[in-house]
C-alpha cells in the first residue's frame, strides 16, 4: 500500500475512533438537529414556508443539479427552499453551519469552490439574466430537526447536491452526493489554474494508465464517453451495463491501492463516521465484484481561455472522458465531456440507501406509523 494511500486512511479511521469516545457529545446527527433548528428559528413568516416542509413530500426525493431555469421549464419542477440571496447576513452564517455539519473539512472546501465557481462562470459568460447565480443555492428541511426524530435537509443548486435522511436519530443516509465543476479547470482570470474535483480526475487517470493492455481492453467499456453520468437525477440508480469493467480481482495490489485511493477521495468528503462506513463497504466488497469502467480518452486537452460572453455549456469533445465504480451496495461516476472537456459531474450513490427509502420502507413494513403513499410506493 503507498504511503499516500496509508496516511489518508489512517488519518480517516483514527479520527472515527477517536469521534466515538465523545459520541454524544459531538455526534453528527446532534450538530445537524441544532444547526437546522438555529436555521429554522432565524427564518420569519415568509421564508418558513418556503424552507420546511413535511418529511413525506414527494419532493424530498426530486433532485438535479443542474442551473435552475431551464431545468423548471422542461420537467415541470423548481427547486424549494431557501437560498443566500433570501439571507440575511446571520442566516448566511447560520446556512453555512448546516453545509459544514453534513461534510469534512475537505468536502465542505470542495462545495465551496463548486459554489465560487458559479460565480467565476457567471463573469466568463458576462452573465447579467441570473442564470449563473453563486447565490441560488436552496436549503430545505423536511420535517422537524430532532436529535432523536426522523428528518432531512438537503442543498442543492448548480453543480451541487447533498441530501441527508435521519432517522430515529440515526443518519441512515447521505446519497445521492453530487459535486460538479464549470469549468473543470479555470483557464483565464485571477482564479486561473483553479481545480475543484482534482483527485477525482487525477486518481482515476493514474490508475487507467497503469493498467497493461489486456486490463485495459476490460477496463475500456467504450471509445466514447456518455454526455454525462449514467444514472443523471434518477431517484433510483440503475445501469442498462451494469457488469461491465475491470474487477478488482484482477488488478496488482499496487493498482488495487490506486482505486482504494480513489473510492476514498469521495468517502472522504463525508463527516468521519460516514466515510469510515463508506471505505468500510468497499473494502468488504469481494474483488471480483468491485469494478472499474472507463470510457472514452484517457485524460483531457489542455483548457483554453474562452471569448468572453461565450457559453461554457454544451460544445462536447468527441471523445470526453468517463469512468465507474461500482459495487453491488454502492456506485461512483465521473463525466467530462462539456465545454471541450472542461465541465466535469461526479456523483456517489448507494443503490439501496439513496434518500433513506428502503431503511425506511423497511421500518415501516415491521412498524405501522400511518404510513405516507410516498414510502410505500419505493419498493
Amino acid at each position: 500500500m503507498n504511503k499516500n494511500l496509508k496516511l489518508r486512511l489512517l488519518v480517516l479511521f483514527l479520527g472515527a475512533t477517536a469521534l466515538t469516545v465523545a459520541y454524544e457529545a459531538a455526534k453528527t446527527e446532534v450538530m445537524m438537529a441544532e444547526t437546522a433548528q438555529r436555521l429554522i428559528d432565524s427564518l420569519d413568516k415568509f421564508q418558513l414556508p418556503h424552507t420546511v416542509f413535511k418529511f413525506d413530500t414527494p419532493d424530498r426525493t426530486n433532485w438535479h443539479y443542474f442551473p435552475e431555469g431551464g431545468f423548471t421549464q422542461e420537467h415541470g419542477y423548481a427547486r424549494n427552499g431557501i437560498t443566500f440571496a433570501d439571507m440575511d447576513p446571520k442566516q448566511r452564517h447560520l446556512a453555512h453551519g448546516l453545509l459544514s455539519s453534513g461534510l469534512s473539512k475537505q468536502g465542505y472546501l470542495k462545495a465551496v469552490d463548486v459554489m465560487t465557481l458559479e460565480e467565476i462562470v457567471r463573469v466568463i459568460e458576462d452573465d447579467t439574466t441570473g442564470h449563473r447565480d453563486a447565490d441560488g443555492f436552496h436549503f430545505t428541511i423536511f420535517g422537524e430537526p430532532s436529535a432523536t426524530g426522523t428528518w432531512g435537509w438537503r442543498i442543492e443548486g448548480h453543480h451541487l447536491s447533498l441530501h441527508y435522511t435521519i432517522q430515529n436519530g440515526e443518519l441512515i443516509s447521505t446519497t445521492p452526493t453530487f459535486f460538479g465543476a464549470n469549468p473543470h479547470e479555470v483557464a483565464q482570470g485571477p482564479h486561473k489554474g483553479m481545480i475543484a474535483l482534482k483527485d477525482e480526475e487525477d486518481f482515476a487517470v493514474a490508475l487507467m494508465n497503469s493498467l497493461d493492455e489486456k486490463q485495459k481492453k476490460k477496463a475500456l467499456i467504450d471509445e466514447i464517453a456518455p454526455y454525462d453520468i449514467l444514472t443523471m437525477a434518477d431517484t433510483r440508480a440503475e445501469l442498462e451495463d451494469a457488469g461491465k469493467g475491470l474487477p478488482a480481482s484482477e488488478m496488482t495490489p499496487q493498482q488495487f491501492d490506486l482505486l482504494m485511493n480513489l473510492i476514498a477521495e469521495y468517502a472522504l468528503n463525508m463527516p468521519a463516521e460516514v466515510a469510515a462506513a463508506r471505505m468500510k463497504s468497499a473494502e468488504e466488497t469481494p474483488r471480483d465484484q468491485l469494478l472499474f469502467a472507463w470510457a472514452g480518452r484517457v485524460g483531457r486537452p489542455k483548457p483554453k481561455p474562452v471569448v468572453i460572453g461565450g457559453p461554457t455549456t454544451g460544445n462536447r469533445e468527441h471523445n470526453g472522458n468517463y469512468y465507474r465504480v461500482q459495487a453491488p451496495t454502492f456506485l461512483i461516476e465521473y463525466d467530462n465531456t462539456q465545454n471541450i472537456s472542461n465541465h466535469s459531474h461526479s456523483v456517489w450513490r448507494d443503490y439501496k440507501g439513496d434518500f433513506g427509502i428502503d431503511v425506511l420502507a423497511m421500518h415501516h413494513r415491521r412498524f405501522d406509523h400511518g404510513l405516507s403513499p410516498q414510502v410505500e410506493a419505493a419498493d
